[in-house]
C-alpha cells in the first residue's frame, strides 16, 4: 500500500500498516473480526488524526508519531510500547498499559485510564491531562506534569528527575523511592508519601494524610500546609516550612529543622532523633 493519505478506512487485519513511512491517517477505525494486532508497528513520521483504536499494540517501535484526537478503548492494550519522538493530543487512552519504555513523549488534553501506565518512559511532558490509573509512571525519568489531575494508588515510585506543577495528586504510597524531584503549588493527598525518597522538595503545595514523608534523605518543604498528617517526618533528615498545625512529628533526625505554628505531639523514641522542631505559635 503506497498511500501517503489514508482516510475513511476500516482496518481489522494483522500489522496493517506496518512499517509506513510519512503516513497520515484521519477518520479511520481499527476494529473487525479478524482481531489483527499491531497496526501500526515500526512506522515513522506517521500522523493520525480521529482514529477509534479498538485492537491490541497499535503503536510499537514507532519513531516520529503524532496522535490527534484518538480513542483508545479498553481492549486496546499495550497501544504504544517502544517508541520515540511521540506527540498525543486531545485523546482518549483507556487500555491497560497503554504506554510503556517510549521516549520523549508530549501529551496535552488526554484522558489516561490505564493501570501501570508510564513504566521506564524516559522524558514525558503531560499537560492538561486526567489520569486514573496504578503504578502510575514506575521507574520513569524526566518527568515534566502541569496541570495534571491525578486519581490511583503506588503513583510515581522509583521516578528521578521531575517537576510537578499545579497538579491535583488524589494516590497512596506516592513517590516511593523517588529521586531529584519538585512539586510546586500542587495538593497532594492520601497515606504515607514520599517514603524512602531521596532530594525532593514541595513548594506551596497542601499535603493530606497519614504518616508522610518518613524515611526521606535531602527533604525540602518550603510553605507548605498540612492536614490529616500524623506522625510526619519519622526518621528523615529534612528542612520544612509547614504553615498550618500537624498532629504530631516522629524522630525527625539530627540535622533536620521543622518550623511550624504548632503541633500536637513530638516523638522521640530513638537515637538520634535530634532534629530541631521549631513552633512558631503563628
Amino acid at each position: 500500500m503506497d498511500e501517503k493519505i489514508v482516510e475513511n478506512r476500516t482496518f481489522d487485519e494483522e500489522r496493517a500498516l506496518y512499517g509506513k513511512r510519512g503516513l497520515f491517517v484521519r477518520n479511520c477505525r481499527f476494529d473487525g473480526p479478524a482481531d489483527g494486532e499491531s497496526a501500526f508497528k515500526e512506522c515513522e513520521s506517521v500522523t493520525v488524526d480521529g482514529a477509534f483504536m479498538n485492537l491490541r499494540y497499535p503503536f510499537w517501535h514507532d519513531r516520529g508519531l503524532t496522535l490527534r484526537n484518538v480513542e483508545m478503548t479498553e481492549l486496546c492494550r499495550a497501544a504504544l510500547w517502544y517508541s520515540e519522538d511521540v506527540t498525543i493530543k486531545d485523546s482518549r487512552l483507556h487500555g491497560i498499559k497503554a504506554l510503556r519504555e517510549c521516549g520523549n513523549v508530549r501529551m496535552s488534553g488526554c484522558d489516561i485510564v490505564s493501570p501501570e501506565f508510564g513504566w521506564s518512559t524516559r522524558g514525558i511532558e503531560m499537560e492538561d491531562c486526567t489520569a486514573e490509573s496504578e503504578y502510575f509512571m514506575m521507574r520513569s525519568s524526566h518527568l515534566f506534569f502541569r496541570n495534571v489531575r491525578f486519581s490511583g494508588k503506588y503513583s510515581f515510585q522509583y521516578i528521578e528527575d521531575a517537576v510537578f506543577e499545579g497538579c491535583d495528586l488524589d494516590t497512596k504510597d506516592a513517590f516511593w523511592h523517588a529521586r531529584h524531584v519538585v512539586v510546586r503549588d500542587s495538593v497532594v493527598r492520601g497515606e504515607y508519601l514520599g517514603w524512602y525518597s531521596e532530594d525532593v522538595t514541595f513548594e506551596n503545595c497542601l499535603i493530606q494524610g497519614t504518616q508522610p514523608l518518613c524515611y526521606c534523605e535531602g527533604l525540602r518543604l518550603v510553605n507548605c500546609r498540612m492536614e490529616g498528617c500524623d506522625l510526619a517526618f519519622e526518621r528523615s533528615h529534612v528542612r520544612a516550612e509547614v504553615t498550618t498545625p500537624v498532629v504530631s512529628v516522629k524522630n525527625p533526625l539530627a540535622g533536620s529543622r521543622i518550623t511550624l505554628p504548632a503541633v500536637g505531639e513530638v516523638i522521640r523514641d530513638i537515637e538520634g532523633a535530634m532534629g530541631v522542631v521549631e513552633v512558631t505559635g503563628e
